[in-house]
Parts: structure tokens; C-alpha cells; sequence
């Protein structure tokens, strides 16, 4: 690990400490349950000081966490680890959220069970907290900004897998409908549905009719988000093909751009690296981590593949893409793509953290005044 990244990580460890702890302060594992959540005390001496089951709601987490003195707390990443922790916090203890893809202790465990998850998350809290993989939770305000573009996101796929019914159950009677994008797919297709299946298809074509109403419900209250609280996205949006979507996505999916120490460090957060299992002299190629918000890896890969396209506009980005596409081979177009959506993911938060004029073919530039410069070097010598 370089010295950026190891300063990112104590960073993020710094982050997640509320408070000094005395060297005897207890270490504390939850393993949150949708319903219910068990929890193991281990003291300082290594020994289990108690094991106990409470509701996982607010009155729950209250009452065992009020009255308790200073621990440190591990909890996994899942569903109610952003209120837990942050609820958690609020009385003086230290909580740190272990990266849930990160331990294979527990998840692979031949004796695997809610207590032993409990009490396996408290020692490794107790041992080293970066045995955790520790990650850093967005604010609540960001969690509730969050809530509506997976929203959106929820209604954007209900629509696509409500058109690809319509065109299948159209298929199977020996016919087929028209070629038109999903926005416009209610109003070009009616006309074209067999007389038969009117009544089978009207319904589905109503709801894609409510669906695309409420996504531009929701476009427009990102719009209005991005202007009010996040403007920063508009630094973001100077590169073709980054709308106030994606923008506002990778805002919030990052939440803090100083996180990183580095913005190459962005690429394997989103899960935009390949995986790695080496041993000795085998290196086996694989396919990319999918770390990280899926969401937001979708929203990069669709901005690649439109920098790729034939409406993309002449850019750095664009050249190194059709560069990797170039070299032929098994699956070239798809790791062109994979490469250009995890250098936009660096180029986003480097613009983010410099908020500098965006510049296309910046590469470019360098290149001919590089030339340029060694050419008049040249001629001086020679003269």
C-alpha cells in the first residue's frame, strides 16, 4: 500500500473515533437482524462479558446503548447499519462499520450463526479495528438524498422489465413491435398491438404511462437537489456525457471528496478493478470487483459506453477508450468500456476536489507543446 493510501486509511479510521477510550473499554460486536440483533460483550482480557438479543428499532438500541459506558462497537455493513451506528455514536462509543464483502471469517465460516457473528465482530474489534475493513457511512442527509435517486432507480427498472414483458408477450403470437426507446415505447406501440392482446397489454402500457411521469417527477427534484445543496455537481457535468444524475449520484455515493488520498483510489472503491488471486507464478485474469455501489457503477459504465458511441465528442477519454478496442481480441469493446468508466471515476473526483475548467483533449495539449518544446531545443543545438 503506497503512502496516499495509507494516509486515506488513517484518515478513515480517524473518522470513524468519536472519542479517546480508556485502555479497558470493552469491544462490542452487533450482528444486525431485520427484526431482531445480537450483540457480544468482550472485556479487555479477551473473555466473553455478556451476550444479549435486543429489538433492532430506535427504542431498542436506545435502551441497551444509553446507560453503557464508552465501548467500541463493530457492526456490518447492511440495511440499518447507517442509523444504528450513527444512533450508536450519539452516547459516546466508538463505531466502526466492517466492510460486510471483507470478512470471509465470518461468511465462511463451517459454524456460522448470529451469536458467533456477534462475538467474532467484537473481537476483531478488540484485536484491530482495520481487521474490519472499516467504511465510512454518508451523513443522514445524505442517506435521504440517496433514498430518492434508488427510487428513481427502482422505477427505471420496473419500466424497462414492463416493456421487455410487452414485446415478449407480442412476440410469442408470431409479431413483433416496433424498434423505439423506452420513454416513447407507450405511444408508438399502442397502434401496433394485435387487436387480441389488447386487453392483456393495455394495463402494462398504463403503468409504463404512470412510470414515466413519476422518473420525471424525480428528475426534476434531482435537478432542484443538485442546485440547492450540491453544486458542485455542475464542475462534474462539464465532461460529455455526465448528466445532473450521475453527477449527484457520485456526490452522494462518495460523500466526502477528501476521503481519498488519491483520485486513482476512486476506481477500485466503485468496484472498477480487476479482481486479484494470484499465487506464485499464476496471475489469472478476472473480471472487474463490483465493489461498491451498483448504482453507481451502472450510471459510469452507461456514460462510457455513450463517450464510446458514435455521438461521442473527440476526447482523451474517448481516444484511450477506441485505443483498448483497437487491440481486437475476446471481449475488447466490453474491457474498452470497464477502462473509460473507471478513468471517469478518477477525472470526476479530480475535478471535484480542483473544481478546474474541464478540458477534452488536455492530453493532447501536453502532447504538442512536449513536441513543439523538443523541436526548438533541437534546432537551438543544432544552430
Amino acid at each position: 500500500m503506497g503512502k496516499h493510501s495509507k494516509n486515506a486509511a488513517k484518515r478513515k479510521m480517524q473518522g470513524t473515533r468519536s472519542r479517546t477510550l480508556p485502555a479497558d473499554a470493552v469491544a462490542i460486536g452487533i450482528d444486525l437482524g431485520d427484526s431482531t440483533s445480537n450483540i457480544c460483550v468482550v472485556d479487555a482480557d479477551g473473555e466473553i462479558e455478556s451476550e444479549s438479543r435486543i429489538r433492532t428499532t430506535e427504542a431498542g438500541v436506545r435502551a441497551y446503548f444509553e446507560h453503557l459506558a464508552p465501548a467500541r462497537v463493530a457492526l456490518e455493513t447492511g440495511t440499518h447499519s447507517g442509523w444504528v451506528s450513527r444512533l450508536i455514536a450519539e452516547y459516546g462509543h466508538d463505531v466502526v462499520v466492517a466492510n460486510a464483502r471483507e470478512l470471509r471469517k465470518i461468511h465462511q465460516s463451517n459454524h456460522k450463526n448470529d451469536r458467533a457473528d456477534a462475538e467474532a465482530l467484537a473481537r476483531m474489534m478488540r484485536a484491530d479495528p482495520h481487521l474490519l475493513a472499516p467504511v465510512t457511512l454518508r451523513s443522514a442527509a445524505m442517506q435521504n438524498d440517496m433514498a430518492l435517486l434508488r427510487a428513481r432507480d427502482v422505477l427505471v427498472r420496473t419500466r424497462a422489465r414492463f416493456t421487455t414483458a410487452a414485446r415478449g408477450l407480442v412476440k410469442a403470437s408470431g409479431k413483433r413491435l416496433p424498434s423505439c426507446s423506452t420513454e416513447s415505447f407507450p405511444r408508438k406501440v399502442r397502434a401496433h398491438i394485435p387487436a387480441e392482446l389488447q386487453g392483456a397489454l393495455d394495463p402494462l402500457l398504463a403503468m409504463l404511462e404512470a412510470l414515466d411521469v413519476q422518473i420525471r417527477s424525480c428528475d426534476e427534484q434531482i435537478a432542484t437537489m443538485a442546485q440547492e445543496r450540491y453544486p458542485a455537481s455542475a464542475v462534474l457535468e462539464q465532461i460529455a456525457g455526465i448528466g445532473t444524475l450521475t453527477a449527484v449520484a457520485f456526490i452522494l455515493t462518495l460523500g466526502d471528496r477528501d476521503r481519498f488520498g488519491r483520485s486513482r483510489d476512486v476506481g477500485p472503491y466503485l468496484g472498477l478493478v480487476p479482481r486479484q488471486a494470484d499465487s506464485g507464478a499464476c496471475s489469472p485474469q478476472l473480471g472487474i470487483t463490483k465493489a461498491g455501489n451498483s448504482s453507481m457503477r451502472r450510471l459510469l459504465v452507461g456514460s462510457a459506453q455513450y463517450i464510446l458511441g458514435r455521438f461521442g465528442p473527440d476526447t482523451d477519454l474517448r481516444r484511450f477508450g477506441l485505443r483498448i478496442a483497437a487491440r481486437g481480441g475476446k471481449n475488447a469493446k466490453k474491457r474498452a468500456v470497464i477502462a473509460v468508466a473507471r478513468k471517469l471515476a478518477v477525472l470526476l473526483h479530480r475535478l471535484w476536489v480542483t473544481a478546474e475548467c474541464y478540458e477534452p483533449l488536455r492530453n493532447e495539449r501536453l502532447a504538442q507543446a512536449a513536441s513543439l518544446t523538443a523541436s526548438t531545443e533541437t534546432a537551438t543545438t543544432a544552430a
